[in-house]
């Protein structure tokens, strides 16, 4: 495995920079007269405590967490959605005009807005026809300014799974950051690389409580990686990232871990349902296999079709102008209420004669 030191990789005044104190640093107690923080001491939903800053840190939420993913706090980063710590990763160790990024298309999209946003170049190699990476062309695209590669699995926009032992040589022949966005990975037959992490240093693994967990709302992302860089990410995030609010209702659905496997369960029943009816319509051409909560379709005329599903108030995704997704919309799997009025609307869209 290539060196991996995390100190190469951060941008100089990352590494040396003092980050703000906030009062809940200076005093994490939770009982006291509170005179620190410039709040309001009456508050006006006093039976939450609104009125009162959250813990920046969110070491109640982390120590649920820890027994469940089976990693230590010290490893766990959380972020407004996962989308703040695919802006901090950027930021921490890419210099803008400089350092680069690489990604593989199609894939989510906010790793190239997101070095966008700072300036920082992108460089890509396509997946294969299968939506598979072509290991030799991402390692041989590396340059010595690269300091990123990510790879999301189960993938976004195809739902596939990209192969493990592709990724796992990636990661022992990159020296820079590997991120690993699992956003769907309950939804996959496949063990999480978090099962890995401890054996690589370079190893970042995103998840989210947005899909399975059904908790978008809240805007909450994980971000496991070495105790290292979760120190790093912790100097450079806001002061308090996630709402009170937000921590609150998490510990709530925390305590429901086994409702998310019954959720996950029902989606996947419900999936499979759904693609068997989208392959008995004539002008659906591919139904691409899937390991998450979507399904990609390639139609005959995926703008009509778009167009026709928005008519009827029933809104999907169009990939069709996506890097090798020609013709595709992507259909997330709702209840059994929802799938079947957007095949019987299907069932009425009006062929070409």
């Amino acid at each position: 495995m290539k060196s991996f030191a995390l100190k190469d990789i951060l941008r100089p005044h990352i590494a040396n920079l003092a980050p703000y104190s906030s009062a809940r640093d200076e005093y994490t107690g939770k009982v006291g007269v509170f005179l620190d923080a410039n709040e309001n001491p009456i508050g006006s939903v006093s039976d939450h405590c609104y009125n009162r800053y959250p813990d920046p840190y969110q070491a109640e939420i982390k120590a649920r967490i820890s027994p469940i993913k089976k990693i230590g706090t010290e490893q766990i980063f959380l972020g407004n959605g996962s989308d703040e710590p695919i802006d901090l990763l950027i930021r921490a160790t890419c210099r803008p005009a400089i350092d680069r990024i690489l990604i593989m298309p199609p894939t989510y999209g906010m790793y190239e807005v997101s070095a966008s946003i700072h300036d920082v170049p992108v460089d890509k190699v396509p997946l294969t026809a299968d939506y598979q990476i072509e290991v030799d062309k991402v390692l041989n695209a590396v340059v010595p300014e690269t300091k990123i590669i990510w790879i999301c699995t189960p993938n976004n926009p195809t739902g596939n799974c990209l192969e493990s032992s592709v990724i796992e040589k990636i990661v022992r022949n990159f020296s820079g950051l590997v991120v690993v966005d699992e956003a769907y990975i309950d939804f996959a037959n496949t063990s999480s690389w978090l099962d890995r992490l401890a054996e690589f240093p370079n190893l970042v693994v995103l998840q989210t409580f947005s899909k399975a967990w059904g908790l978008a709302g809240l805007r909450v992302g994980m971000c496991f990686a070495s105790e290292e860089l979760v120190r790093i990410l912790n100097k450079i995030k806001p002061p308090y990232n996630i709402s009170l609010p937000a921590q609150q209702a998490l510990m709530s659905g925390l305590d429901s871990a086994e409702r998310k496997d019954v959720m996950v369960e029902e989606i996947l029943k419900e999936r499979e349902k759904l693609r068997t009816m989208l392959s008995q319509l004539s002008f659906v051409l591919q139904i691409f296999p899937s390991d998450a909560n979507f399904l990609l379709v390639r139609f005959s005329d995926a703008s009509a079709v778009m167009s026709y599903l928005i008519e009827h108030t029933i809104i999907v995704r169009d990939r069709s102008k996506v890097f090798s997704c020609e013709g595709c919309l992507r259909i997330s799997v709702g209840t059994t209420e929802e799938n079947m009025e957007l095949i019987e609307a299907l069932k009425s869209f009006p062929l070409p004669i």
